[in-house]
C-alpha cells in the first residue's frame, strides 16, 4: 500500500476519533497526529503498508507510558495494519482522553479459550484439602505448608 493510501486510512480513523493527522512525511512515512488535551504521537510506516513493524512512538513525555500497550501489541506475532495499530493506540490514550475503558480487551482474549467450571467440578480449585489426621497435628507439617501453597517455614507465610 502506498504512503497515500495509508494516509487515507489514516484520516478515516481521525473522523471517528479525537484525533487529528497534523502532518504527514512521506520520505519517512511518518504521520503526526494530535487531540485535546495535548495527547500526541506518531506512527511510522512500513514500505509495505502491512506488517508487524510499524512503529509508534510520543515525543511527549506525559503520552509515551501510556503507548506501552500499542508497543506491545505492534510487536507481538502477526500482521497489522495500521488501522488495527491506530485502534491500539487509541485504546491506550483513553485515560488521557478523559475517556471511559469501553472494554478490556486483553482479558477477554486471555480468558477466551478457558472452560468455566461450575460448583459441582470433580477436583478443588485454589486451596487444599487438608487429611483429618494432619488438621490436628500439633505443628504445622512442611505437606501441609505446600498444599496451602505456602513457600514452608523458610520462605514464610
Amino acid at each position: 500500500m502506498d504512503f497515500q493510501q495509508l494516509a487515507d486510512v489514516a484520516e478515516k480513523w481521525c473522523s471517528n476519533t479525537p484525533f487529528e493527522l497534523i502532518a504527514t512525511e512521506e520520505t519517512e512515512r511518518r504521520m503526526d497526529f494530535y487531540a485535546d488535551p495535548g495527547v500526541s504521537f506518531y506512527v511510522l510506516c512500513p514500505d509495505n503498508g502491512c506488517g508487524d513493524n510499524f512503529h509508534v512512538w510520543s515525543e511527549s513525555e506525559d503520552c509515551l507510558p501510556f503507548l506501552q500497550l500499542a508497543q506491545d501489541y505492534i510487536s507481538s506475532c502477526g500482521k497489522k495494519t495500521l488501522h488495527e495499530v491506530l485502534e491500539k493506540v487509541f485504546k491506550s490514550f483513553r485515560p488521557l482522553l478523559g475517556l471511559p475503558d469501553t472494554d478490556d480487551d486483553a482479558f477477554e482474549e486471555y480468558s477466551a479459550d478457558v472452560e468455566e467450571e461450575g460448583p459441582e467440578a470433580d477436583h478443588p480449585q485454589m486451596g487444599a484439602w487438608f487429611p483429618e489426621t494432619s488438621v490436628r497435628s500439633s505443628t504445622p507439617s512442611l505437606f501441609i505448608h505446600l498444599l496451602a501453597g505456602c513457600r514452608g517455614p523458610s520462605g514464610g507465610l
